[in-house]
């Protein structure tokens, strides 16, 4: 989640020989622009393999006005063309048109009033507890067996899916990382329509309800990669607005933003965490944050900073170059709102730069009508890192060097048997706990689960279903930072009091599989009798809620025929998108090309088979 550079670039930089067709242009270009910092000098470049899948197109997009743009400001439209082709091997004049579904027509077309959303935004419910009861989904613990590939979508340019699909009017309405938001009709997959951004779109799609006979087309909200926030008409896909949720050079939108009341949530991140592998950068800046919205509008109402300071000089690197702080806190979850408190809850992240504040690494309680800090609750201390840990000579490493353990999966409110409220919230250090809402988010218990590590731990969500807290375990990371015997898998706690109900450790399938490791850190979604989630060998699994026992295993690694008329590739689950089940249907992405998992560009659509 932290790393997040350009897939294509960063899997060049291992190997430059790979590509038989690559310009002389382009190589020179390469050399000077990007081997500095991606020939091996930072740890974490992804594999060759990735590239693989890549088109020039998207490259040549990632460099113009995507994740590297700024590594990219130098060369002008020939040369950024120049390295696309250098990179990928292939000419971007011999790109082929995108090969999408067909377009529906009749019904499949129309948008259906009759089908409000079906979910309150990402978590299922303002208080993210990402349960789908009977009144939701038809599927349960005894027939979910029965769930058939009904059909499947190839996203274009894509070795990643990220952005988890929504369902209103009788359509599917999911982002992709060429920046393209499609909407397709839920129970055949042909498309109604298609709206370009401007960059990557990971965060989730929401979409506003509508009541009956309104007169204006409801719209849906989500964020691009360079930090820009959409409303876009839901029946149509025509723009209504669209806004930089905040002014720094370095943000990005990941979690999908929350809705309620007319009000647009919008958390914010970044990535000057990776800008800082550059001695020569001022490290840092950035304070993660949530904008707040007039949802119809797109008037910005405030924000609601979690470092309340901005950044000031506090020194030089051994190279001369300024260091300012505090910085960091980003906020890669989506709100928990809690009106009844007037109370929006977030999760932050590391500080980038030493030294490192009180807020970060925290749990914040955020005032709904002016943003100010009610109350923070930090789980780990000085904790401050950025890419400059990853070179060789560290110049921009605060002298904390992690263990860069952010909050980044959504805190949950969920509720204790007497009817009382309860803060739920985990770790990328592998730690649960359970807050007080109402005592500036006391401790009430603590549960340390797993080894925990850069990628997690707790990473993207878990999962509530009455008094049952499930948590999907990654445990990705090794070596001396991170020192311990990992324990990938899935958990069952006991909300009030955190106790263990049961824990099915993630086995160990990936045979030989390149990037494949067992761990499971996408969100999970709990259904009747169990909860489902996916893991990053791209097996999905649905567990029993009673013991654990896997119910339904099924492995999303291999060819997809889609309604495209193309192939498309499962890979790991990974990012903030979880499985999501409606009536008879189940609908979830596959493919995780980024820090060292399968790519993949499919998105499932499974339905239960009659007995």
């Amino acid at each position: 989640m932290k790393v997040n550079w350009l897939i294509a670039l960063a899997a060049a930089c291992l190997s430059v020989s790979a590509h038989t067709q690559s310009s002389s242009e382009g190589e020179t270009l390469y050399e000077k622009h990007c081997l500095q910092c991606h020939g091996g000098s930072v740890a974490k470049a992804p594999q060759l393999s990735l590239l693989q899948i890549m088109s020039p197109g998207s490259v040549y997009r990632a460099l113009t006005n995507g994740v590297m743009r700024e590594q990219a400001a130098e060369l002008n439209a020939e040369q950024r063309r120049q390295v696309a082709e250098f990179l990928t091997g292939k000419r971007l004049a011999d790109a082929a048109e995108l090969a999408l579904p067909p377009l529906c027509t009749g019904d499949a077309a129309a948008f259906d009033y009759t089908q409000k959303p079906h979910l309150a935004g990402w978590g299922g419910t303002l208080q993210n507890q990402r349960r789908f009861d009977a009144q939701l989904t038809d599927i349960n613990a005894s027939n979910i067996s029965r769930l058939r590939l009904k059909w499947a979508f190839a996203y274009p340019e894509a070795v990643r899916a990220r952005s988890q699909p929504a369902l209103a009017g009788g359509a599917v309405y999911v982002g992709s990382q060429n920046g393209t938001v499609f909407a397709l009709d839920e129970a055949t997959g042909c498309l109604r329509w298609t709206f370009r951004t401007v960059a990557e779109v990971r965060t989730g799609i929401v979409v506003a309800s509508w009541e009956e006979g309104q007169s204006e087309p409801p719209l849906l909200y989500f964020g691009d990669l360079v930090g820009n926030v959409y409303a876009v008409n839901a029946v149509t896909g025509e723009l209504v607005w669209r806004d930089r949720a905040d002014d720094h050079a370095s943000l990005t939108l990941t979690a999908a933003p929350a809705l309620h009341e007319g009000r647009l949530y919008v958390p914010l991140s970044a990535l000057e965490v990776t800008a800082a592998a550059d001695p020569a950068y001022a490290c840092c800046t950035f304070r993660g944050g949530v904008a707040v919205y007039d949802a119809t509008s797109g008037e910005k109402l405030w924000t609601a900073y979690a470092i309340a300071e901005p950044a000031t000089e506090v020194g030089k690197n051994s190279i001369g170059t300024p260091r300012l702080a505090p910085s960091g806190a980003p906020i890669w979850n989506t709100p928990a709102l809690d009106p009844k408190r007037g109370v929006m809850y977030v999760g932050t992240g590391t500080n980038y730069s030493s030294p490192a504040n009180h807020t970060s690494d925290a749990i914040l309680a955020l005032d709904m009508k002016d943003g100010r800090i009610r109350w923070h609750q930090q789980m780990t201390t000085g904790d401050a890192w950025n890419m400059g840990c990853e070179t060789e000579e560290k110049v921009n490493c605060p002298p904390e060097d992690g263990p860069d353990y952010d909050f980044g999966a959504a805190v949950i409110i969920a509720q204790k048997p007497d009817g009382s409220d309860i803060l739920i919230a985990g770790q990328k250090s592998g730690d649960v706990y359970a807050l007080d809402p109402d005592k500036g988010g006391n401790v009430l218990w603590h549960q340390k689960l797993g080894r925990g590590g850069i990628q997690g731990g707790v990473h993207f969500g878990m999962a509530v279903d009455d008094s049952t807290l499930y948590v999907p375990m990654s445990d990705f990371d090794g070596g001396p930072r991170w020192p311990g015997k990992p324990y990938p898998g899935m958990y069952a706690l006991d909300v009030a009091s955190g106790k263990v109900l049961w824990y099915q450790r993630a086995q160990d399938s990936c045979e030989g599989r390149e990037n494949c490791q067992p761990g499971l850190s996408s969100p999970a979604s709990a259904f009747p009798g169990g909860v489902l989630s996916g893991a990053m060998d791209g097996r999905l699994r649905a567990y029993r809620a009673a013991d654990g026992k896997v119910l339904w295993d099924i492995d999303t690694v291999r060819e997809f025929d889609t309604v495209s008329g193309i192939t498309a590739q499962g890979g790991s689950f990974g990012g903030g998108t979880g499985p999501v089940l409606k009536g008879r249907r189940l609908f979830i992405n596959s493919g995780y090309g980024i820090y060292f998992h399968m790519p993949g560009n499919v998105l499932l659509s499974y339905e239960l088979e009659d007995e």
